[in-house]
């Protein structure tokens, strides 16, 4: 079950760094254009069972569950694992053939902090949302 997935679309305008929203973010550092795929989030691919089992293990979460049968492992990532969330996010995720796609919503300027919307997550609205949007849901 264990493989490693890898593409690089546009990971030479990221970098990782310190985040005002949550621990290490990715940043633009060349501009990025409106609706353009950034990246794939690489990791380990393991069971949802093994994944469940990890998370109780781990400070920094970086698991994504594609089915009751298969999730990614992140911990061990490319600069994408550092994309927080964010109530008003500049970018999307799309999840398909156990594969994490992130996207442009807009253009981006060199500067900013890449964010996506997570949606539904495992924490059930338990843990606070530190994004600062104005229109911050106030948990994830």
């Amino acid at each position: 079950m264990k493989k490693k997935t890898a593409t690089v679309f546009q990971l030479d305008k990221i970098e990782s760094r310190k985040s005002k929203i949550s621990g290490m973010g990715a940043f633009v550092i060349k501009p990025i254009k409106a609706r353009s795929k950034i990246g794939n989030m690489t990791g380990e691919l393991i069971s949802t069972r093994e994944a469940r089992k990890r998370v109780k293990q781990l400070k920094v979460i970086k698991m994504v569950e594609f089915d009751e049968h298969v999730a990614l492992d992140a911990t061990h990532s490319n600069s994408l694992s550092h994309i927080n969330h964010s109530c008003d996010a500049n970018c999307y995720i799309r999840l398909i053939h156990h594969k994490v796609e992130f996207y442009a919503k807009r253009n981006i300027k060199a500067g900013e902090e890449l964010t996506a919307d997570y949606g539904e997550t495992q924490h059930e609205e338990q843990l606070k949302c530190r994004c600062g949007a104005q229109n911050c849901r106030g948990w994830l």
